[in-house]
């Protein structure tokens, strides 16, 4: 196989390389999909407009048009931060630590899926700061020069979060651009006019060189290694905004794992939940087969058993803590006011991935659809039960309260899918969903064996 090029074909005359770039590019370039893509952009742009107008109103009238109040001050806000936190794992996860394990078949959704963490990364930045209660000084996290002589509480799980999501996210954007660069080329020797001189920016001037190919190589390894970390260092510590505080239903030592399982079980499921209509949508069953959901859902099992186990083992420390607030919020979910929620997430998160031992059940796109849908819905749910459910209780009689969102909450979060979406669907016109230049190589490693 040549490689003097960016749209490589086989030297003895074989098209296996031109119809993967076909097909990709296709769906990209294609009038086909264009009406229903505009239509879905138009609905994604209001939803776009609802966080505009969500964004607003925190910055006019502050945080008190939420529902947070004594005890409950951190509410759905940081529900929706710890959620969207996770979903950016998967990503970052499919890219970075398959690489490193040399598995193969994340080649057909790795692009897919980094794209997902970069958007859902921006929505879980936005709760923080929102939640700061003066968002307008929200630099004052940054440890910067300034003549009052005063820097950030480093000892503020607040600040943690800020460091932690910032180099998520740079790394994370660094990571798949570099990966996009060869496939940007492609695009701008496909392309005409103004669209070829902007994919030609992007591409850097790459011409698939052996100059050029070693040394994307070499970064795209360095940077998947840095990554790799911060897949498990980054929603670390966003469990330690509840885990160094001595409230009840937070002070646990699981936290940490616990929710970096979570995380990548909950980024799982989306990544299902976007790419079985995509690919129907843009015509890539032949690109993203049955065998990629399978595996898809086989990791999401297994992350779905290390949860479970996560939620026994705060079952069985709150009961053997003998601490009578502890065991009064284990009561309350059990048997109490808080009890419809948590088997509710047990029943989403727990015994629902138990199909998934079955194979038939894997390879079932429209019951992966449905389940993916039900553990991400499932996982909100259990970040509620997690931060509001331990504050209403607390520990005095007198600090006991309950809390509910408001219309500014909910219109918060419907503006981050439409920030989400808007931008995947972007994505989905304009770059290559999948990634061509690493299907080529592939091919040209299986071809020589036959495969």
């Amino acid at each position: 196989m040549t490689r003097g090029g960016p749209d490589e074909r086989w030297i003895d005359g074989d098209h296996d390389v031109a119809a993967i770039n076909d097909c990709v590019v296709d769906t990209v370039q294609s009038p086909r999909t264009r009406n229903v893509w505009l239509v879905a952009l138009a609905a994604a742009a209001l939803g776009l407009g609802a966080l505009a107008l969500a964004v607003f109103g925190v910055f006019w009238w502050y945080v008190g048009i939420w529902g947070v109040r004594t005890p409950v001050y951190w509410g759905i806000a940081i529900t929706n931060f710890v959620w969207w936190v996770g979903i950016a794992h998967a990503g970052t996860l499919i890219s970075a630590i398959l690489l490193l394990a040399n598995q193969t078949w994340r080649r057909s959704i790795n692009r897919f899926a980094e794209a997902m963490t970069l958007f859902a990364i921006a929505c879980a930045g936005m709760f923080p700061l929102l939640h700061l209660g003066r968002p307008e000084f929200f630099y004052w996290l940054l440890p910067y020069p300034n003549t009052y002589g005063y820097w950030p509480q480093f000892l503020s799980p607040l600040v943690w979060d800020f460091f932690a999501v910032a180099t998520y996210g740079m790394v994370s954007l660094v990571f798949w651009y570099v990966g996009l660069v060869p496939d940007l080329a492609t695009m701008r020797d496909r392309s005409t006019g103004l669209r070829a001189r902007v994919y030609g920016v992007f591409a850097l001037g790459w011409r698939g060189s052996a100059r050029h190919w070693e040394r994307h190589q070499f970064a795209y390894l360095l940077l998947a290694g840095l990554a790799t970390t911060l897949v498990v260092s980054v929603h670390t510590v966003v469990s330690f905004d509840f885990a160094v505080a001595q409230l009840p239903g937070w002070h646990a030592t699981v936290f940490p794992p616990y929710f970096v399982a979570g995380a990548i079980f909950s980024g799982f499921a989306l990544v299902l939940t976007l790419l079985i209509p995509v690919r129907v949508w843009l015509g890539l069953r032949d690109l993203i087969t049955d065998r990629h959901l399978d595996q898809c859902a086989k990791l999401m099992l297994t992350a779905g058993l290390v949860v479970a186990y996560g939620y026994a083992a705060e079952l069985y420390f709150g009961w053997y803590s003998g601490d009578p607030h502890e065991r009064e919020l284990l009561a309350s979910h059990l048997h109490g006011r808080s009890a419809p929620l948590f088997w509710t997430v047990i029943g989403l998160n727990v015994a629902l991935p138990q199909s998934l031992w079955w194979r038939a059940a894997r390879r079932s796109t429209a019951w992966l659809f449905v389940l993916s849908i039900g553990v991400n819905l499932g996982m909100w749910l259990e970040r509620w039960l997690i931060v509001i459910t331990s504050l209403e209780h607390g520990l005095l009689p007198t600090t006991g309260g309950h809390y509910w969102p408001t219309f500014w909450d909910w219109l918060t979060l419907a503006g981050t899918f439409g920030f989400f979406a808007f931008f995947m669907l972007l994505f989905i016109r304009f770059v290559p969903v999948i990634a061509m230049s690493e299907l080529r190589e592939l091919v040209g490693d299986r071809r020589p064996e036959g495969a």
